[in-house]
């Protein structure tokens, strides 16, 4: 936790925190995917959502305003690659599961970050990666992302006082548990729908405490990385 507070960009210290406090969880909402309809598509047909991810010939074929499109501008626009938290999550050491179903579970839980973002509508500042962890405890608790958020609010809060840390994390997570499941949901079934049908199927609402301060939020982590960048060249 130490190493992630230094440095929030060290994604592989998220997935060993929650590796060393997840306990059962991982068993215990694979119990409930494995139990719905289209978990049990996805199992049976092995779905590959990593792959469908990559695919960025498949993504640019999605027509503009879908989902499909809209992952791959958030993605490929902000120079990153679907890959990206798989690395982080091998550079972690994350043991792997004895059962496949289970590991294809967790992997689609990984892989599935960025589709998050895209359909809650919070940005890849600190306070939307916050909110993004908060609504997804709200979907499937954890209790390593539940130690991030805790320690993540107070760290946010000092950091950028500005922002209304606490009322939007507890905002997403309001939102999370209203929210259709999004663990389950056939993601690669829907990149050429439009993103607004996608988030009324998910019974998705506007973050509004967070869209209220989203500009600020972005300039300020635009400010940090700066900074940041600037530590890394000294």
């Amino acid at each position: 936790m130490r190493r992630l507070i230094a440095d929030k960009e060290d994604t592989s210290q998220v997935f060993r925190i929650v590796q060393a406090l997840s306990g059962n969880s991982y068993y215990r909402n694979f119990r409930r995917f494995a139990a719905s309809p289209q978990g049990q598509t996805i199992l049976t047909e092995r779905a590959d959502l990593l792959g469908t991810l990559s695919d960025r010939e498949r993504l640019a074929r999605c027509a503009p305003g879908t989902l499909g499109r809209a992952y791959l501008d958030f993605v490929y626009g902000e120079g990153l690659t679907a890959q990206g938290l798989a690395e982080a999550s091998e550079a972690s050491g994350m043991a792997e599961f004895s059962d496949p179903a289970v590991t294809l579970y967790r992997q689609r839980l990984r892989d599935s970050h960025d589709l998050f973002h895209v359909v809650t509508g919070y940005g890849r500042d600190a306070l939307g990666e916050l909110c993004v962890l908060s609504f997804g405890n709200a979907q499937f608790y954890n209790h390593g992302i539940t130690f991030i958020v805790a320690v993540g609010i107070p760290k946010l809060l000092a950091e950028q006082w500005q922002l209304p840390v606490a009322r939007a994390a507890f905002e997403a997570w309001r939102l999370g548990r209203k929210a259709a499941d999004l663990t389950t949901f056939y993601w690669e079934r829907y990149l050429d729908h439009p993103l607004e049908e996608v988030r009324r199927d998910l019974n998705l609402q506007p973050p509004a405490v967070y869209v209220g301060v989203r500009d600020l939020s972005q300039r300020l982590e635009r400010e940090f990385q700066a900074r940041r960048q600037g530590e890394l060249q000294a």
